[in-house]
């Protein structure tokens, strides 16, 4: 009679342990998802390890873990911050729309990453962690923008916008202030 008491008292333990480490957040992690290259998101914990190796961890609801580069995804979300991956390389999205204002937050350059065996080294993106960037979605295309080039790349990613173009003058010394001028360009170009 006391084995069966013990078995029954080891099995709850273990319902009870199994079903609270499947809802307990695993230290370091953060709740998100991850869009994968067929538009399909994929939910669990995602460790942030942009800036040490331009790639993320990541645990399901299965508990499996999987380390993803920035060339193995489109975009993660790790709480409420958003990120796109281009070339490699992580990009935190300030603002989004027709064109988005993004900070790096990696540099994927010489990174290795496989395809088979064959080993295929990442070229990266222009600039360093920490420096601002329009990005089109429609082209794909990546432009630093940094004190000397403000002007010059504002007149030509607000080009027909000059709303936008008069709101990017007013930038000062800090490049983060031109987010309110992408914003004024995406309300613009929406209607």
């Amino acid at each position: 009679m006391r084995i069966l008491q013990s078995i029954l008292v080891v099995a709850s333990f273990l319902l009870v342990s199994g079903a609270h480490a499947q809802t307990e957040t695993p230290k370091g992690y953060t709740k998100g998802s991850i869009i994968m290259p067929d538009n399909s998101s994929i939910a669990g914990y995602v460790k942030d390890n942009m800036r040490k190796n331009a790639a993320v961890a990541f645990i399901d609801e299965k508990q499996k873990k999987t380390n993803y580069n920035g060339s193995d995804i489109l975009a993660v979300t790790i709480g409420s911050d958003n990120y796109i991956s281009v070339k490699g390389d992580f990009f935190k999205t300030i603002c989004n729309g027709k064109l988005c204002f993004v900070q790096k937050m990696s540099d994927a350059s010489g990174k290795i990453s496989y395809n088979g065996n064959e080993a295929v080294f990442a070229s990266g993106t222009d600039g360093k962690p920490g420096d601002y960037f329009i990005y089109e979605t429609k082209t794909k295309e990546l432009k630093l923008v940094t004190k000397k080039n403000i002007s010059e790349v504002a007149t030509a990613s607000f080009a027909g916008c000059n709303e936008a173009i008069e709101k990017s003058k007013t930038v000062t010394d800090d490049v983060l202030q031109l987010k309110d001028a992408v914003i004024v360009y995406n309300t613009k170009s929406e209607k």
